[in-house]
């Protein structure tokens, strides 16, 4: 668990979220909102960007900034003149909290390596790199650019500038074994700063895997070797000092992502860009926004209304909040405090929760229960989705 004061529910901070929808090429795993342009024009994009984070902050009530993150989409195309412009559009606008968090993610290339020191000098100090194998016929196989050794040199650069870097794998690839995935996340840990992301792949509809698996292009490994492999992480990872803190998430105590860490623990986020989503606080609880993804029609909305919002909703059923609050929560190792439960649903949380239910996975060993919160254990976590259903029925 993150390092927590005793007896105390985490704050949840409040965030913002800059989203930069444009890549060199898409890539076959990706279902992000991501678009392949010829050329983009910075100045234009970043007065739009600009204009609807301004709609939205003239909504709400100005409250320190905790984080900013740009994310993608590849955000490492982004000039550093765009990125400062942005950070001084946020400072503008609203108090900014000392030990504030500025994320971006970069893709692990020289070209784009180019402009590492111009993001920190903007304000940038955390990189976060897409780097998803340390295998070149893997790298091949998720159709990414960047090659083992640049993926290396990259990484070794960013460590020179930015006071905290993570990087992205994916594993349970095509025909990859235990022993090849321990081996590759024990030289990824060689490699790594305070925290790395190691996500399983998935099919997702619409991408480019998705027409290739089921054409029986190619298999993954089956669930039983999966679970090993999700087992076997979080043993390497804690024995590294990187203790998981999420479910394919993790950090040396103190290194957690703080904005994602925001989003999970339920708190206030205001989403800016093609296809970012939003929840800000409000008087009538939470309102939901969902901005339009394509990236011509967005800026078009925004030049003619001043945002470019697909669509709004108040979200102020108490229920409603209650299971996102415990979807969310529960990726967590901390789990979901009861403090902040109660404080943003206004409801119990044996109101909610049936004692049974609750009873029935604690004794099965995929939740613990405290009196401060709940948590789902490694194995329930591995298993969230058949939790959550349990836990709500």
């Amino acid at each position: 668990m993150p390092a927590l004061a005793a007896n105390k529910a985490p704050d949840p901070g409040f965030g913002i979220y800059f989203h930069w929808p444009f890549c060199r090429k898409k890539c076959p795993y990706c279902d992000f909102n991501s678009h392949v342009r010829d050329s983009v024009d910075q100045r234009v994009w970043t007065d739009a960007l600009l204009a609807e984070f301004q709609y939205f902050a003239d909504r709400i009530e100005p409250q320190t900034v905790t984080s900013i993150f740009f994310g993608g989409g590849t955000p490492s195309l982004m000039s550093p003149d765009t990125v400062n412009d942005l950070i001084d559009g946020v400072k503008a606008r609203f108090p900014i909290a000392s030990d504030i968090e500025i994320s971006l993610e970069a893709n692990p290339t020289s070209a784009e390596a180019e402009n590492f020191k111009g993001y920190h000098e903007a304000g940038v100090n955390r990189l976060s790199m897409g780097v998803q194998s340390l295998r070149d016929e893997a790298l091949r196989f998720l159709g990414r650019e960047h090659s083992v050794k640049e993926a290396r040199q990259t990484i070794d650069m960013a460590r020179n500038i930015f006071p905290n870097i993570s990087f992205d794998l994916i594993y349970a690839l095509p025909d990859q074994t235990l022993q090849e995935w321990e081996a590759d996340l024990k030289a990824a840990l060689s490699l790594a700063g305070d925290h790395i992301s190691l996500y399983q792949l998935t099919i997702e509809p619409n991408t480019g895997f998705a027409g290739a698996y089921k054409r029986g292009e190619f298999n993954l490994p089956k669930d039983e070797i999966a679970e090993e492999m999700y087992m076997a992480t979080q043993e390497i990872c804690a024995n590294a000092g990187l203790p998981s803190y999420e479910i394919s998430n993790h950090a040396k105590p103190g290194a957690e992502c703080r904005h994602n860490l925001t989003y999970w623990r339920y708190g206030g986020y205001l989403g800016v860009g093609p296809g970012a989503h939003g929840r800000l606080p409000t008087a009538a609880r939470r309102m939901a926004t969902n901005q339009t993804k394509k990236p011509e029609s967005w800026l078009q909305k925004v030049m003619e209304q001043g945002h470019g919002t697909e669509a709004e909703s108040i979200i102020s059923n108490p229920m409603e909040m209650a299971e996102e609050t415990l979807l969310m929560g529960l990726r967590l190792k901390e789990g979901v405090w009861f403090e902040n439960f109660e404080r943003i649903t206004s409801l119990q949380f044996d109101q909610v929760v049936k004692g049974e239910n609750l009873r029935s996975l604690v004794d099965a060993g995929l939740l613990v229960k405290t009196d401060d919160y709940v948590a789902a254990t490694d194995e329930g976590r591995f298993v969230l989705n058949s939790v959550l259903a349990h836990l709500l029925s």
